[in-house]
């Protein structure tokens, strides 16, 4: 049985697991990631792998940040900038002697769901990770769409309210859209201390509090229009989408009822836009890992077959 050592580089840490190319995780942990410099950050990595070494026949990584997955180059890093112009090709293949993949976390998520989610026999559709920011992976004609520099699927940067100034971060959906900022407002309308707190957040959603359903409607309203923006561009027929706060309900069910009735409040957009399916992502926590591994595995089957 062959496996495979994937990672998932994050902000706050780093996640591993020894997987087969069936998707059955062995092993799986978490260290918290190594922020000092690029050299500490790798020591975390030659650390796991040497751990595991002679038990993979590949290494595949999911990492934030604009990646080359011709050469295996991160760039920008996103909250981890040191990573930026790192060479995985050098790094860790040729060190241990295997294939790798190296494939952005937004667009690992969404290959996470075209191998063992809700984008499975999808031919155009998207994943959409909100959190911090948005991210995303667009696929088109069954393949993920990586863009000239490596940046399709950048959710964050489009912008939905230019009206206040291009250079006031509120114009992005970045903002607009960050299920982050969307908990703060919630706990800043209820009141309460820790603004950070989303469990609180969402009973209130959930109980329907007034204070908390307005700001929480007003948030999936912007996920609407966003969806409604990448559909006059890519015409998906699934739109799945994920990050934390997708494993409620109500937030599928709330940015359903909000396209609705973008659509209902204009007669000739609803003739002419069909309504993709909105649905939550099948996978949590694994996604990314997931994702990396399935980008190796196509990397793989794509050089066999020439």
């Amino acid at each position: 049985m062959t496996q495979y050592l994937a990672f998932d580089i994050g902000g706050t840490n780093l996640k591993y697991a020894l997987i087969d190319e069936k998707g059955h995780i062995f092993e799986k942990d978490r260290v918290k990631t190594n922020t000092e410099n690029l050299d500490a950050f790798m020591q975390t990595v030659y650390e796991v792998a040497d751990k595991y070494q002679g038990k993979f026949k590949g290494i595949a990584i999911c990492a934030p940040g604009k990646i080359d997955t011709q050469n295996k180059i991160i760039y920008f890093g996103g909250a981890l900038p040191f990573l930026d112009g790192l060479n995985l090709q050098e790094s860790l293949s040729e060190k241990y002697n295997v294939p790798i993949a190296v494939e952005n976390d937004g667009k690992a998520a969404a290959l996470a769901e075209q191998w063992l989610g809700e984008l499975r026999d999808v031919n155009t559709g998207i994943a959409i990770t909100l959190g911090t920011g948005v991210g995303g992976g667009v696929l088109i004609n069954k393949r993920i769409l990586h863009g000239w520099t490596f940046q399709a699927g950048e959710l964050s940067w489009m912008i939905t309210n230019s009206s206040i100034g291009v250079k006031n971060m509120a114009a992005y959906t970045g903002f607009s859209c960050s299920a982050v900022n969307m908990i703060k407002k919630v706990n800043l309308a209820l009141g309460n201390i820790d603004l950070d707190d989303g469990v609180t957040a969402f009973e209130a959603i959930n109980n329907g509090d007034l204070r908390a359903m307005a700001v929480f409607k007003h948030y999936c309203r912007n996920v609407a229009i966003m969806i409604l923006n990448i559909q006059t561009v890519i015409n998906g027929s699934k739109v799945v989408i994920g990050g934390g706060i997708s494993a409620q309900p109500i937030l599928i069910e709330e940015i359903n009822n909000q396209f609705d009735k973008i659509l209902q409040n204009n007669s000739m957009l609803n003739n002419q836009v069909i309504k993709p399916v909105i649905v939550a992502a099948k996978h949590g926590n694994e996604s990314n890992l997931y994702g990396a591994l399935y980008a190796l595995l196509l990397q793989l089957k794509e050089k066999e077959n020439n």
